[in-house]
């Protein structure tokens, strides 16, 4: 890895826990947010030069917390605010080895907050990336992603959310958001929705990193265990999706000698330890097919009958359209691809899958089973239009393109 990209990856990691430690000091979110990212700015110019400090998570503290003060006194409320501002010289700010990131994602899940807002203040706080990056995978301009961030700081700040954990009563509810946004955080990060590359690890990395602390800061609650396990047992097949060309590899076409075995392990043994211990929800179930696609030896070896199964638990569970389509794969799998194709007929009909590109995918490569190769290819070609992502048009075109040279 270059410098360049080792600062990178390093004030990418270390902006979250400088956030948290702000916000848990002096409170005023968004001032802080502004302060932290005047910080990493100020890092990015000097540390390629002058080299990385010693303590770089405190050299971006002193430096936040310098430009936090100065924008207080910047203000035209300065004198009411003199005593504060005494209190929070920079040399006074106490570095802590606490890292309260996970404090801070509750917060960027307030549920006063819809949950757009929650996902994109969550991705630029807790997963350090840029409004323009945010706005890419939202596909949205990126003055529209700033408006927004801006919009949900304000109403953190004029709800008064604190900076602690939530209470037991809370605690439900607001797990559930921050789950569900770990879980988009992480499937942006194993298939970006735009872009040059097929996925994005630091995102990953960070989803995998902030849902292991969640699961030891709350070890008993089983969709935190399960979603853990989701996501370790997904990210264990990265290596082997694309080829060396960086073509997209099927599931079932990948070496699996590549898979990530460690990780598989660690994920298995999660699902058994927490299966069964609790109330079952879509995450453990999730997790549990991944576990069936990762134990198997070769594609062949999958036991198909038993994912069914799953998914059929999991539709009860957790009903939807996406559920749908995965189950609809297994359907085909176990009966045939026109039982699968039937599924997929009851998608059609969806708002919600109007612009899915993954339906019209999955749908291609059934007919294309079935041995209707038009059908298929204009399917492909149709999914290839649909998705933003580059490596996935390429994948979707060329299996198109094979598919008419057949037809001929």
């Amino acid at each position: 890895m270059t410098p360049h990209g080792r600062i990178e990856d390093l004030l990418r990691e270390l902006a979250p826990q400088v956030l948290a430690a702000l916000v848990h000091r002096h409170g005023q979110f968004d001032a802080c947010e502004d302060a932290v990212q005047e910080a990493l700015a100020d890092a990015a110019r000097q540390w390629p030069t002058g080299g990385i400090p010693d303590n770089p998570r405190s050299w971006l503290l002193t430096a936040a917390g310098r430009s936090l003060v100065d924008g207080w006194r910047s203000e035209s409320a300065r004198r009411r605010r003199e005593l504060t501002v005494a209190a929070f010289e920079p040399g006074h700010l106490a570095v802590s080895d606490q890292d309260d990131t996970l404090v801070l994602l509750f917060m960027c899940c307030h549920p006063s907050l819809s949950a757009s807002s929650q996902l994109a203040l969550t991705l630029r706080a807790v997963g350090g990336l840029t409004t323009a990056e945010i706005a890419a995978a939202f596909l949205v301009p990126e003055a529209t992603m700033a408006q927004r961030i801006s919009r949900a700081k304000q109403r953190i700040r004029a709800d008064g959310a604190r900076f602690e954990l939530p209470s037991e009563a809370e605690r439900p509810e607001r797990l559930a958001v921050v789950l569900h946004v770990l879980y988009l955080m992480f499937n942006e990060g194993y298939t970006a929705t735009s872009g040059p590359q097929l996925g994005r690890t630091d995102l990953t990395s960070e989803a995998i990193r902030l849902t292991r602390l969640l699961h030891r800061l709350l070890p008993a609650e089983c969709e935190v265990a399960g979603l853990l396990a989701l996501m370790l047992l997904t990210d264990a097949r990265r290596t082997a999706r694309t080829d060396d060309a960086g073509a997209i590899v099927p599931l079932a076409e990948q070496r699996r000698g590549l898979w990530d075995t460690e990780m598989i392990a660690e994920g298995v043994a999660v699902v058994e330890r927490t299966l069964g211990t609790g109330p079952v929800g879509p995450y453990q179930l999730q997790a549990a097919i991944a576990a069936v696609h990762d134990e198997a030896a070769a594609a062949q070896d999958t036991d198909w009958p038993q994912i069914l199964a799953l998914y059929d638990v999991l539709i009860q569970v957790s009903p939807g359209p996406v559920v749908t389509l995965s189950r609809a794969v297994a359907v085909a799998e176990v009966h045939g691809a026109r039982a699968g194709l039937a599924v997929l007929g009851t998608l059609d009909g969806d708002d919600r899958m109007v612009h899915n590109h993954r339906l019209e995918a999955v749908r291609a490569h059934l007919l294309e089973q079935v041995g209707d190769l038009t059908a298929a290819a204009e399917s492909y070609v149709r999914a290839a239009r649909m998705t933003s992502s580059l490596p996935e048009q390429r994948y979707l075109a060329v299996r198109a393109a094979r598919l008419l040279h057949r037809s001929m």
